[in-house]
């Protein structure tokens, strides 16, 4: 009886016992005298079980049968994967960064990747999920993403405007690598300028960002990584043309011009010449355009002495065109014998990063980044005129350390800004200067196993803007396996450039007002803003196979806003909030693995988004309240000789939209309150023939739905009422497309 008793005593200690792994990391030194790391991370592949080595390098993990797979990492030394099948003592030893040769692993990596050990709210786009659609530039890559919003931003430009948490591209901060890129002059069309087949990956941060990269974002991050020349192919070629007569050429060539420095040369063209007017409203459907856009990027590699440089050389021309389809530049350019629109941009940069490692104490590093860009604009809209000249000069200088051991983190710096406006808007010039000088710390701890917190604090001198405070916070909170739960907030300033990021405006009749004076900027305050925002990341198995959940909650609460108003259909005017703005975003996202090879998406998303206009507190105009998103992708197994199928399908569907007011219109050109709910389905299959060659197939919006007379008084264009910016959804219908990738590694 007493054993019995016993054994009913001591159970639960039995179950919830655990065995454990014990042992030391060391590092690997020439004289082979072992020494401890302390501060080194241990954990499981794919969980967010860990520990920490403590001083003398040792370390003590739970393990379970499922678990086979031990991570190591410190920095400035190799991360290693090892094998455990069964509780032992292990001794590791690291190698330092600036020992290693090259080490090449193959595995079937996941296209998007979301992290279960940072605190921030980010997830990773590789070059695999780029290519499960036709994104020939960075506003196309979207197309299969769930967290970004895509339309067009009217019916004539075919410019694609992009959303976060409900809010416009204007509130994100968009880097390249890191560097600021896509603002001012640039935010209409910059995405645009930006050709797909240069990305590598793309980082999306929901929420506060870093406050290592400015003061600007509100909703948002989104850092596009370029390729490399020591990495990418030394011949690439990608060939692209669609039904509707748009042909793109794509061609990388690098070059290992020594042991330490590469170079690439990268070229990208893209035209369109061909008419089309599918709805017979007497518009092109889409605009003709013509883009050349070249970079030449160096890459200098130096890992005995810690040096890592790129140096990238820009230049783009592009023009477009646009209006009636007998709209003749040549004749009727500012004149009413036909409406037209030209859009001629010249853009030049030159950006440099340097950063240096301390091979002495790898966890020591300093970084410096600076770009320069020139970007001129010249277009008119029918009678309207609009130049932009905005000459940009961006420095970040970033020094990384540790505080005792690797589990405490800091960042430090400071940042420069130089921006010059030139702007020509009818008969009006606005001229301005902006200068700012910040310097940044950034707090990060991370124990792995439980908690991960960074905080941010920077504060910016400006010119235009006075001096001002930015705090950014983010933590991680993992109480039980493959979990996270995460909790942000963060404050942002801006200065609204009201013209350029709002070219839309200009392809309509109303007349533009600014309805306050006291502002710096066209008589405008600055737009502040903070958000704070929930996130639980949980995964899991089903039925065998792995998958995750992902529920977000953001809400942007604005303290000041420009508000662009189009609730007068014969105007558009911009004026300071005077009461409540804010956006509501609610995001929930599976993802499942239902087979070997075949994984689903699916997602809802709801916003509520509402902003106080003179006429009173309303929804914000063109912005679905539900949105429901599936993405499903199926691969062959790969064959011995590199050959495989592809086939990837996305589904959108979105609920009504609000229009702005057009209740004092005349009833020939007045719209009902709300528009239709809409759904489009794209296509794509791949045939992967070897490891050099591929060619693909696909369809956009192969559901064929179109909204009918986009654009309000088309047959008046030079008429009080004309307005092309009511467009909710696709205007040209079904397309087509085809290409091919040819690559030499």
């Amino acid at each position: 009886m007493k054993k019995i008793l016993y054994m009913f005593l001591f159970l639960p200690t039995l179950m919830l016992s655990q065995d454990k792994i014990s042992g030391i990391i060391v590092e690997a030194t020439e004289n082979n005298v072992p020494m401890g790391l302390a501060g080194a991370n241990v954990y499981w592949l794919n969980t967010s079980v860990g520990a920490v080595t403590d001083i003398d390098g040792k370390f003590k993990i739970n393990y379970s049968p499922e678990n086979t797979k031990l991570v190591i990492s410190y920095v400035g030394f190799k991360t290693d994967t090892i094998t455990v099948s069964t509780p032992k003592y292990i001794k590791h030893a690291l190698y330092a960064t600036s020992n290693l040769d090259a080490v090449t692993i193959n595995s079937r990596k996941q296209a998007t990747a979301k992290s279960y050990l940072q605190a921030q709210n980010v997830f990773t786009v590789s070059s695999d999920e780029l290519l499960k659609a036709a994104c020939c530039n960075l506003s196309e890559s979207f197309e299969t993403n769930p967290s970004i919003d895509v339309n067009f931003a009217d019916a004539v430009s075919g410019t694609r405007q992009i959303k976060m948490l409900g809010l416009n591209s204007p509130y994100i901060l968009i880097a390249t690598e890191n560097i600021p890129s896509i603002r001012g002059a640039s935010q209409a069309f910059g995405l645009s300028f930006i050709p797909g087949t240069w990305v590598e990956s793309i980082q999306i941060t929901k929420g506060a960002g870093s406050v290592v990269n400015g003061y600007e974002s509100i909703a948002g991050q989104i850092n596009a990584e370029l390729v490399k020349p020591a990495s990418d192919n030394k011949l690439f070629v990608n060939l692209f043309g669609n039904k509707a007569g748009r042909f793109e050429l794509n061609t990388h060539i690098n070059t290992k011009v020594s042991d330490k420095w590469s170079t690439g040369l990268y070229i990208h063209g893209n035209t369109h010449n061909e008419k089309h007017d599918v709805n017979h409203d007497g518009f092109l459907d889409m605009p003709l355009y013509n883009q050349i856009n070249v970079m030449n990027r160096w890459q200098y590699i130096d890992a005995q002495k810690g040096f890592v440089s790129f140096i990238n050389f820009k230049v783009l021309n592009d023009e477009k065109q646009m209006g009636e389809l007998d709209f003749n530049p040549n004749t009727d350019k500012l004149t009413t014998n036909a409406w037209g629109s030209e859009i001629d941009t010249r853009r030049y940069q030159v950006s440099t990063k340097l950063g240096y490692v301390n091979p002495e104490i790898p966890w020591q590093s300093i970084g410096l980044q600076t770009a320069f860009s020139s970007h001129e604009q010249e277009s008119y809209f029918g009678l309207n005129q609009y130049n932009i000249t905005h000459n940009s000069l961006y420095s970040n200088i970033i020094y990384n350390s540790i505080i005792s051991d690797s589990r405490h983190k800091i960042k430090t710096g400071i940042s420069y800004t130089y921006d010059h406006y030139d702007e020509f808007v009818n008969t009006a010039d606005y001229e301005r200067t902006e200068k700012s000088v910040g310097a940044f710390f950034e707090y990060n701890f991370d124990n792995l196993e439980k908690l991960n917190l960074t905080a941010g604090l920077r504060v910016d001198n400006h010119n235009v803007l006075g001096t001002f405070v930015t705090p950014r916070f983010h933590v991680r909170y993992t109480p039980w396996e493959k979990s996270a739960f995460r909790a942000s907030f963060g404050r942002g300033k801006r200065s609204a450039n009201i013209f350029t990021e709002n070219q839309q405006l200009f392809a309509t009749s109303r007349t533009i007002n600014i309805l306050n004076s006291g502002g710096n900027v066209y008589g405008l305050r600055p737009e502040i803003a903070w958000n704070y925002g929930l996130s639980y990341l949980q995964g899991f198995n089903f039925l065998g196979r792995k998958a995750d959940i992902t529920l977000d909650y953001y809400k942007t609460d604005f303290k000041n806003q420009v508000v662009v108003d189009y609730e007068n259909p014969l105007e558009v005017n911009f004026y300071n909030l005077d009461g409540d703005s804010y956006a509501n975003s609610f995001q929930a996202e599976l993802n499942y693995n239902v087979f070997e090879r075949f994984d689903l998406r699916m997602a809802y998303k709801y916003y509520d988004v509402k902003t106080q206009y003179n006429s009173g507190k309303l929804d914000k105009p063109l912005t679905p309240k539900h949105r429901f998103f599936t993405n499903a992708s199926y691969e062959t197994q790969m064959s011995s000789n590199s050959s495989q199928w592809k086939f990837d399908a996305t589904y959108n569907w979105l609920s009504k939209q609000r229009f702005p007011s057009t209740i004092s219109s005349p009833e020939a050109y007045q719209l009902s309150k709300y528009t239709p709910t809409l759904g489009t389905l794209n296509m794509q299959i791949t045939r992967v023939f070897s490891s050099k060659f591929e060619v693909y197939v696909g369809g956009e919006n192969i559901s064929n739905v179109r909204q009918d007379n986009p654009i309000i008084g088309a047959n008046d264009p030079f008429g009080a009422n004309f307005d092309s910016t009511f467009v909710y959804g696709p205007i040209y219908g079904s397309n087509y497309y085809a290409g091919l990738r040819f690559k030499i590694e």
